[in-house]
């Protein structure tokens, strides 16, 4: 309860920098985020393709991106994100014995259900993946896929269907297909088994608000000397 009123306090004090416009679509799009459904980033190399999938994530309302970097070290872009970074939740794993393994036991423990994208492995096409659990999808390098440590440690594989003669889309838009397919499949459960909880509404709502204010951190770090004092 103390925790609430904390939260409420910081976000009332955050909320005299902002427009009640700003405010508004801030409470909108929290209303439509979830952690339900995740992405999960395999060593990927091509920047403007990281970026674009993490443009989607935001788009379609998904809040966390988990990024495995083993030799490819992640960097956002604002070109190609169009700042949609700084509205997610990144993860990232470079430090582990085995990254992905880390990375996958994390996701587990939070219950998870892996499914690794393929065009190679196994049948089970995006539009057929059931929300009962929550859901995973890993995309790996744009010229190999997923690693071998992937297909061994996932808990299943997915794929697009394909009509012509080339046997899988650009990375980006993969990742874009997969999640217009879960995404519109989630809209049609009970907001309530998807939303994000009243206290992880309130934890981004006080981040993004520091992000929408013109020099927000040199805000935020006046308010809690204030605070201190």
């Amino acid at each position: 309860m103390e925790e609430f009123k904390s939260l409420n306090k910081e976000i009332t004090y955050l909320a005299q920098f902002i427009s009640e416009d700003r405010l508004a679509r801030i409470a909108d799009v929290i209303s439509l985020r979830t952690r339900n459904i995740t992405v999960i980033l395999e060593d990927i190399h091509k920047t403007h393709n990281a970026n674009a999938i993490l443009r989607s994530c935001d788009g379609f309302g998904v809040q966390d991106v988990h990024i495995i970097e083993n030799k490819n070290r992640f960097e956002s872009s604002s070109t190609s994100s169009l700042g949609s970074h700084k509205w997610l939740t990144l993860n990232k794993y470079s430090t582990y014995e085995s990254n992905v393994s880390q990375c996958f036991r994390t996701l587990k423990s939070e219950g998870y259900t892996i499914l690794a994208t393929s065009p190679h492995h196994g049948n089970t096409h995006i539009s057929e993946v059931p929300l009962d659990k929550k859901i995973a999808l890993v995309f790996g390098t744009e010229l190999d896929g997923v690693s071998d440590e992937v297909l061994q440690l996932a808990d299943g594989f997915v794929n697009i269907p394909m009509f012509g003669f080339v046997e899988s889309y650009n990375l980006s838009v993969s990742a874009a297909i997969c999640l217009h397919s879960l995404r519109t499949k989630l809209m049609n459960i009970p907001k309530s088994e998807w939303q994000l909880s009243q206290h992880e509404c309130l934890e981004l709502k006080k981040d993004w608000m520091i992000k929408s204010i013109k020099q927000g951190k040199r805000v935020w770090q006046r308010y809690l000397k204030t605070k201190g004092s």
